[in-house]
């Protein structure tokens, strides 16, 4: 779980042994029920990839509550949606399938997991059929899984969902920019 970077700063500040009972008492590479419920209930994530040339990027994403679910101990899987066309975090997928994960909790009880892992991105797999407004699904296999002290997450409340939720009943909502002229005649058709 450690290598010499963090070995260095450990020793520095006298944290070896409690970044070693941390990792042995906490870490772990299989999910268990109480990981499935967090994150199934959550409505967004942070996800860390990097290209091949280890350049980091992290992105925000966002679906309705569960739209990520744990499948098995061993497989996170989460849709993704109709965005910005970059596809920076599934192009870097492509080329480096090392990612990192961040669930979190807002609110009187907060609560925060980590998900290290390796994933890769799949677009005829069965299971599309279960997440509405998919384009691809992702599929994490874990490798470090762990809490983290939620001590600096603030008390926030979610005042409403977002507009641009997947929803199988209703027609997907455009946002404004993509019909903005500089962007309009690039914009592709959206997949169902």
């Amino acid at each position: 779980m450690y290598h010499e970077g963090n070995r260095t700063l450990q020793d520095a500040f006298g944290s070896r042994a409690l970044a070693d009972r941390l990792d042995q008492k906490l870490r772990r590479d299989r999910f268990n029920e109480d990981d499935a419920a967090f994150i199934g209930s959550l409505g967004f994530f942070f996800l860390a990839t990097a290209d091949a040339e280890g350049r980091p990027d992290c992105s925000f994403k966002g679906g309705p509550p569960g739209f990520v679910r744990v499948a098995a101990p061993d497989l996170l899987v989460f849709p993704d949606y109709d965005g910005n066309g970059m596809f920076k975090s599934l192009g870097n997928l492509g080329v480096n399938p090392n990612v990192g994960m961040l669930f979190l909790a807002f609110g009187e009880a907060p609560k925060r997991l980590r998900v290290n892992g390796t994933a890769r991105v799949v677009g005829d797999d069965p299971a599309m059929a279960q997440a509405s407004g998919a384009q691809l699904l992702v599929k994490v296999t874990p490798v470090d899984i762990f809490p983290n002290c939620p001590r600096y997450v603030p008390n926030l409340q979610l005042v409403e969902p977002s507009p641009y939720l997947p929803d199988a009943d209703t027609a997907p909502l455009e946002p404004k920019w993509k019909s903005f002229e500089v962007f309009s005649d690039v914009v592709p058709p959206r997949r169902r």
